[in-house]
């Protein structure tokens, strides 16, 4: 490559990674919602009838805005650090796979004109911040559902929902340290693989 499309090369790279970055974290939850509810459109009985149909679009919507190693290392806490290389990916594709099916009911419950997402009060200098949205329910009670984002250099990412409090991190983290410390980290791994196979 030549001197010239290698300047080209580069200049491309910082515009495409200054222009995630761009994107506000109320943006990367909103494109989110409207990615999922155009998805969903017209196709709920269809995707309740096929799961794993169900679970390819949840994850063609969730992965590019999700940052599964950051979160699969945040929920193993201290195992993180004694497991090694193969260990840790295992987890992340295991824990990603164990997410997508505990929220696909949930999802298919979906109705974005149920969702509002509130104005952003955040600091985006920093590596991480909160969304918070309000998410009306059939009763008319609202359930305050808040996204946490991390800083990456293609943009933000989610990497924990905390629903009415209750961090799905803190949950899985406590769930799974208390599986492993009885087990193994490859015992809770495989679980999670079995469940992802339907053994």
């Amino acid at each position: 490559m030549n001197i010239i499309k290698r300047i080209i090369v580069s200049l491309l790279s910082v515009f495409l990674a200054t222009a995630a970055l761009a994107q506000s974290p109320n943006d990367l939850v909103q494109g989110a919602a409207d990615a999922l509810a155009a998805e969903m459109q017209g196709r709920k009985e269809e995707l309740a009838a096929n799961r794993d149909e169900l679970y390819a679009l949840i994850d063609e919507v969730l992965l590019p805005r999700f940052d599964r190693r950051y979160a699969a290392q945040l929920v193993l806490g201290k195992h993180w650090r004694s497991a090694d290389d193969a260990q840790r990916n295992r987890f992340i594709d295991a824990f990603y796979q164990s997410l997508l099916r505990r929220y696909a009911d949930g999802v298919l419950e979906y109705d974005e004109s149920k969702v509002e997402i509130l104005p952003f009060r955040g600091d985006t200098s920093g590596p991480r911040v909160m969304v918070k949205t309000m998410v009306r329910m059939d009763d008319g009670t609202e359930v305050p559902v808040n996204y946490s984002l991390v800083k990456r250099d293609d943009g933000w990412k989610m990497f924990d929902v905390t629903i009415e409090g209750i961090s799905y991190v803190r949950n899985f983290r406590t769930e799974l340290n208390a599986e492993i410390q009885s087990t193994s980290l490859d015992a809770v791994i495989e679980r999670l693989e079995n469940e992802e196979s339907g053994e």
